[in-house]
């Protein structure tokens, strides 16, 4: 810091956070990156199940490739808003300019009123869920942990839903076939499918005695989100898409014993003491691509579990104004604060995006074949499910690095003694969480020993 430069704060060092200090060091500014974490991977390893064995591998190296560089300075175990003030550090920092990065981590709330009291009690949320199926193996997991009984019940309809499906039906069967003699693990579950190990085993579905878990979803099964219609597509087109949707989910249907239940709307709790026990559901119509409720057509539905899949939000947080449970934008296309100058946003704290998302790509042939391999529904290849690559948001992130650095330089830089204060502030914070400065070092530190 012998010259004058410029210092910009990354909050979230996961796919979007490192790319964007990737981008902001090559274009000469120091980013600092603080991660609410120990480790820096984020959804990749909270929210992506972890059949997804290659593909995590290979997006964990591709963080560490960012972060592990001259001119990214990382800062773990430090969330913004809890270890470290919002409006402080945009303001009294002395940061050039602060780029948000944390994702979707809040769970879209199920809109039934009283619902949130069950929550524990016969009501999971999505990111609570997967990151227990994600970690509940590991030997020093210390966490909530969920009775996965047969029958559960999921409210949702994009692929995180078809992921939480896939947990419930794997961990099921695995028991199920456990309380038989057979000893199988997720892994292979997931990779067979759960015919194929059954049959390899001399059982059959039936003798199971299983129900199997039930999505609900509130429009058809041609409306699912699980592979993006193109805006510009004429009726035909939509058509071939909405024929894919339905491909896959029967599919995946097929390969773990799950069902669905389209066009079914929750409207009320059933509870029994202090538990949630299932849902009521009323019947819908879709008219203009919306769901109508039709009178009349109600139906209990009793559940020993609920999962709430219908979305995620970015957390709260002092200073920053929502609506929707989405931060409120002055420029939604930078992700501009009203009442800060110097804040930009990147990723799915912008779209409110929190799953692992299907491939943009505009042709049928090629999202059906990406989102399947994504589903595990192929067989080519060792693991197919591991090799289709994520929603990433790294050109997004690139984008706005990018836009960041331009507008950084049109700023005065930071003095050579203002910048040696602020990087001292964050090197306290460093010494504060026990984080010694060498990247590689610390993460072989915090990686359980069944996770190496």
């Amino acid at each position: 810091m012998s010259r004058p430069t410029h210092i910009v704060a990354v909050i979230g060092g996961a796919t979007a956070g490192a790319e964007a200090a990737g981008i902001l060091a090559d274009h000469g500014v120091v980013a600092v990156v603080f991660e609410q974490n120990a480790r820096p991977y984020g959804k990749i390893e909270d929210g992506l199940p972890r059949w997804h064995v290659k593909l995590r591998k290979k997006e964990y190296e591709t963080i560490n490739a960012k972060l592990d560089r001259p001119g990214v300075v990382f800062v773990p175990n430090t969330k913004v808003g809890r270890d470290v003030d919002f409006p402080a550090l945009v303001h009294d920092w002395g940061f050039s300019a602060v780029l948000l990065a944390h994702g979707a981590w809040r769970d879209r709330p199920l809109p039934l009123e009283g619902a949130d009291a069950y929550v524990g009690r016969g009501l999971v949320y999505q990111n609570a869920f997967i990151y227990w199926f994600n970690h509940f193996p590991e030997r020093g997991y210390a966490g909530p942990r969920y009775d996965v009984a047969d029958g559960a019940i999921v409210v949702g309809g994009g692929l995180a839903s078809i992921d939480v499906l896939k947990a419930l039906q794997i961990e099921t069967v695995r028991r199920a076939l456990a309380a038989r003699g057979v000893v199988t693990d997720a892994l292979h579950l997931e990779h067979e499918g759960v015919d194929a190990v059954l049959a390899a085993n001399g059982l059959a579905w039936d003798a199971l005695g299983l129900r199997g878990a039930t999505l609900f979803y509130r429009r058809r099964i041609e409306d699912m989100p699980l592979a993006d219609v193109p805006p510009d597509a004429d009726e035909a087109r939509r058509a071939k898409f909405e024929a894919v949707r339905r491909k896959i989910l029967e599919k995946a249907m097929q390969k773990y014993r799950f069902r669905v239940r389209p066009l079914m709307v929750p409207t009320g709790l059933l509870v029994e003491g202090d538990r949630l026990v299932g849902l009521r559901f009323q019947r819908t119509r879709v008219e203009r691509g919306r769901p109508v409720p039709i009178p009349g057509e109600v139906e209990d539905v009793r559940a020993p579990l609920v999962v709430s899949s219908i979305g995620s939000i970015p957390e709260p947080m002092r200073g920053i104004e929502q609506e929707d449970g989405l931060y409120r934008w002055a420029d939604p296309d930078l992700g501009r604060l009203p009442g800060f100058e110097n804040v930009f946003s990147t990723g799915n704290v912008v779209t409110g995006k929190g799953n692992i998302a299907d491939s943009r790509k505009h042709s049928v042939r090629v999202t059906a074949h990406l989102v399947e391999r994504f589903l595990g529904l192929t067989r080519d290849g060792d693991h197919p499910a591991n090799e289709a690559p994520p929603d990433r948001g790294v050109e997004t992130a690139k984008a706005s690095a990018a836009a960041v650095a331009d507008w950084v330089r049109t700023q005065p830089p930071l003095d050579p003694d203002a910048a040696a204060r602020l990087l001292e502030r964050v090197r306290a914070r460093q010494r504060a969480v026990g984080y010694t400065g060498s990247y590689r070092d610390w993460i072989v530190r915090v990686t359980p020993p069944d996770l190496a």
